[in-house]
């Protein structure tokens, strides 16, 4: 018999306890080889005062079984409450999100019924990396964080899954039109690394028309790649559009541990009615059977799912007349399914993973080392002003020999010299100044100058070095510069 596979699972909050022991009592039905290890998340260890959301103990446990099969959870209203799936994503390094997104027409509706597209988002970093700042009583700032290292991991753990998957075409979205250093470094990974793989078919979506592209004509993608943004917003569109983002799985892959869950939240609305759909955990669960080499099994349990999709045993979210053949509750659901463990569907596509699931590494070249050069500095100020050639004739005031004020510019557009009076301008200001020789400076003489900048009685919130790296610049214009 082969050995029992550790694993650490969560019953979560709202409708979770409901959906995850209908997945467990599915799995272990199914002859799952399990050794679960049961801890507490969410909303009671959160009112506890814990922040974070999950105990050190839950940490010890998972980074022992690596594998974490874990249901939706609630989090409290409130600033001081982190959110505890990015901080396990990120915590244990859980660098790419899975989600499959496939239409079952015409047992469950929906307006695009051969849909079958995989959408792989980056998940540790982008906006997520959750770095916000109230600066000025007008104005907030999220830092949105793109690393080479983040970029390459997600994009060759995306082209390896199409490889191991085979699948025929990837496609990036980014916005590098606007963000041309953050999307544009992603985008320039996408194509450096897709030359490594001619085998797949490869292209690119500003993002805005790949979504409206995504919610129309679906059948035009194969698989995805995102940042975590954009990733994280259309694959629950793509799963909607299939017919109900509650049929959704995910899986959260990094080089060591892995996390599956549903797509959707706890709906503490519903909880403990027996009326949820626990089909998105399940099928979350069927990833992580596949995950950790138990393939016939996922086989098994995924193919008495689909059959039962078939027959028509359907929760209350998916029940349609004329469809649908019954309607059940949570519990029953769990028992049409396992009643049909060893069928396969007769129309449905049946699901044949292997025995014993390939798992995907990625490993990270060698980078290039640039030669970096700081040539002038942005400085923020916070200033109660509305007139930008006053505020810009005080700030020149401050320049030294070695940096010059050249620009200003508010929320990103150029207001002196020669700025709009039609521009709106709020109380959150920066101050390019540059070397006009075009030469590196040191510290020292950006020391200098924010030293007359507050002499002047102006009050700075922060500073941003320009650099050059091998001589190309490091920093984009003010819009209208």
């Amino acid at each position: 018999m082969m050995s029992k596979t550790p694993i650490t699972v969560a019953y979560g909050d709202g409708i979770g306890p409901e959906i995850m022991q209908a997945t467990l009592d599915i799995l272990i039905a199914a002859g799952a080889q399990l050794d679960i290890e049961e801890i507490e998340i969410g909303e009671k260890v959160y009112l506890r005062g814990i922040s974070a959301g999950i105990e050190d103990s839950s940490w010890e446990s998972l980074r022992r079984t690596k594998v974490f099969l874990k249901a939706p959870i609630t989090t409290p209203q409130g600033s001081g409450y982190k959110s505890l799936n990015v901080t396990t994503r990120k915590t244990l390094g859980l660098y790419s999100n899975v989600r499959p997104c496939v239409s079952y027409n015409p047992y469950v509706k929906s307006k695009h019924p051969v849909m079958d597209v995989v959408i792989i988002r980056e998940n540790e970093e982008d906006l997520y990396a959750g770095i916000e700042h109230r600066q000025t009583s007008e104005v907030y700032q999220c830092l949105k964080i793109i690393s080479r290292p983040g970029c390459e991991k997600i994009v060759r753990y995306a082209f390896e899954y199409a490889v191991a998957n085979n699948r025929k075409k990837l496609t990036c979205f980014t916005k590098d039109n606007i963000m041309k250093m953050t999307d544009g470094l992603f985008h320039q990974v996408f194509d450096e690394i897709g030359a490594e793989y001619p085998q797949i078919e490869k292209e690119h979506w500003i993002v805005d028309i790949g979504a409206a592209k995504l919610a129309d004509t679906p059948e035009l993608f194969d698989m995805i790649v995102m940042p975590n943004l954009y990733g994280d917003i259309l694959s629950d569109v793509a799963a909607q559009i299939t017919g109900s983002v509650g049929l959704a799985g995910s899986a959260n892959i990094g080089d060591h541990c892995a996390m599956f869950e549903a797509i959707h939240g706890s709906a503490p609305r519903r909880a403990g009615q027996n009326l949820a759909n626990p089909s998105g955990l399940l099928l979350g669960g069927v990833m992580m059977l596949n995950h950790i080499g138990q393939g016939d099994i996922a086989s098994k349990v995924h193919n008495a799912w689909l059959k039962t999709m078939e027959d028509g045993v359907h929760t209350y979210d998916i029940f349609a007349e004329g469809v649908s053949t019954e309607k059940v509750g949570t519990k029953e659901f769990a028992q049409a399914v396992i009643a049909r463990l060893g069928q396969k569907p007769t129309t449905l596509k049946a699901a044949d993973y292997p025995a014993e699931s390939k798992k995907i590494t990625v490993e990270l070249k060698s980078r290039p080392r640039f030669h970096k050069e700081t040539i002038g500095v942005d400085v923020f100020l916070n200033w109660d002003g509305s007139n930008a050639n006053e505020l810009g004739d005080k700030v020149a005031l401050c320049s030294t020999e070695k940096l010059k004020l050249i620009v200003i510019s508010n929320r990103g557009v150029k207001v002196y010299p020669d700025g709009m009076p039609e521009t709106f301008c709020t109380d959150h200001w920066r101050c390019r100044f540059e070397n006009p020789e075009g030469k590196a400076i040191a510290h020292a003489d950006i020391i200098e100058l924010l030293g007359k900048v507050n002499k002047a009685g102006f009050d700075f919130i922060k500073i941003e070095n320009l650099c050059l790296f091998d001589g190309k610049k490091g920093y984009t214009l003010a819009q209208g510069q």
